[in-house]
């Protein structure tokens, strides 16, 4: 082996990737990235989980309950009203992810009970939800028992006092199996990955290899061109996402509680955001390895941070602020309402059209770009 030109190989490559910034940048930033944001989400807590509390009772345990709520980070109460109808209406449209209702009896010393209604469609923050609530429920059981035994010096109250309150649990939608809450998430994921990588191909790598330039030696159009690349790539994901969703319903039983017609419409809609975001940077990039280098910092840390594997609300709040910039989360989401919750379009109405608006948006700036490209 040829010592000196193993070293000039090493140099060619290395300066290639200097004069490459697109290349540079990502080879440095990209690890710190992912590092961080699996941290962050993977290694976090659920915490500031939005809740509501419905208080139809006052006195001491009643103050002493509602302060124990506030004071645990696991939750964000964002109001406290008196109407238990308002209040799991709040939950069923997503306002909230849970409401724990005090009733009129709450202050009654034998018949105490409280109530957590929960979205159970969010797996992992039931998880947590209910025995940290649980746990908060018994906590102040035991601080009344020994209030009680300390005034009437009767070990026998610490029984009666450490039952009085009854939590009743009520899910939305049931017990979630994890394939069921997983299978959205990981639809939407494929289609935006597959979609990506694809379109690097399909425009970057054709520019690349000249193929590009050839065909617009024939008399074909810039809108022609756009047009075929845009059909053939959302043809090619439905066929991927059908494929998924079949195996997933005959392999693991997975259960998909709404329209299918409207499934297919989520489908339709993401693909079409996430072609043209994929043509955007395609578009722009001059070979499919700077194409590849653009769009994996910004594709692989998005699926952390749109709530794919795990709830947005483990993460620090100025990433959960960012989620709701990312088309993915809008297209998470409405797969998880459809899939999971059986809602109907009005349910999901505002994920379309945000992912309408996202979607026009990355082929203006798409279309912009390459007609100077070419």
């Amino acid at each position: 082996m040829e010592a000196n030109k193993v070293k000039w190989m090493i140099k060619k490559d290395l300066l290639y990737m200097w004069r490459h910034k697109v290349q540079f940048v990502s080879i440095l930033f990209f690890p710190i990235i992912m590092v961080a944001l699996c941290g962050w989400g993977m290694g976090g807590s659920v915490e500031n989980t939005p809740v509501v509390i419905v208080k139809q009772s006052s006195g001491d345990v009643t103050d002493l309950t509602i302060n124990a709520i506030k004071s645990d980070q696991t939750y964000d109460v964002k109001d406290i009203v008196s109407d238990p109808d308002e209040a799991k209406e709040d939950v069923d449209n997503g306002k909230y992810k849970a409401a724990i209702i005090l009733p009129a009896n709450y202050e009654e010393n034998t018949t105490r009970n409280a109530v957590l209604y929960i979205d159970s469609s969010q797996q992992i923050t039931t998880q947590t939800l209910v025995p940290m609530t649980q746990q908060i429920f018994a906590s102040i059981s035991e601080n009344i028992a020994t209030q009680q035994v300390n005034a009437n010096t009767n070990p026998g109250m610490i029984q009666q006092a450490a039952n009085a309150i009854n939590l009743q649990v009520n899910k939305i939608f049931g017990d979630i199996d994890y394939m069921d809450y997983l299978l959205p998430g990981v639809l939407a994921m494929t289609m935006y990955m597959s979609s990506m990588m694809t379109m690097g191909n399909t425009i970057a790598g054709e520019r690349e290899r000249g193929e590009l330039a050839r065909l617009f030696m024939t008399p074909t159009s810039v809108s022609t061109v756009i047009a075929g690349k845009i059909a053939s790539q959302i043809i090619q994901q439905l066929i991927s996402a059908f494929v998924l969703i079949v195996s997933a319903v005959l392999i693991f039983n997975v259960t998909i509680n709404g329209s299918y017609l409207l499934l297919f419409l989520v489908i339709l809609i993401s693909l079409f955001c996430f072609v043209g975001f994929g043509m955007m940077f395609s578009a722009t990039a001059k070979t499919q390895e700077d194409y590849m280098h653009m769009i994996m910092p910004v594709a692989m840390p998005m699926m952390f941070v749109s709530g794919v594997f795990f709830p947005v609300e483990t993460m620090p709040l100025f990433l959960q602020k960012l989620s709701y910039i990312l088309p993915l989360t809008y297209s998470n989401d409405a797969f998880r309402t459809v899939m999971l919750q059986g809602g109907g379009l009005g349910d999901i109405g505002i994920d379309l059209l945000i992912l309408l608006v996202f979607g026009l948006i990355f082929f203006i700036i798409g279309v912009s770009r390459f007609d100077r490209d070419i």
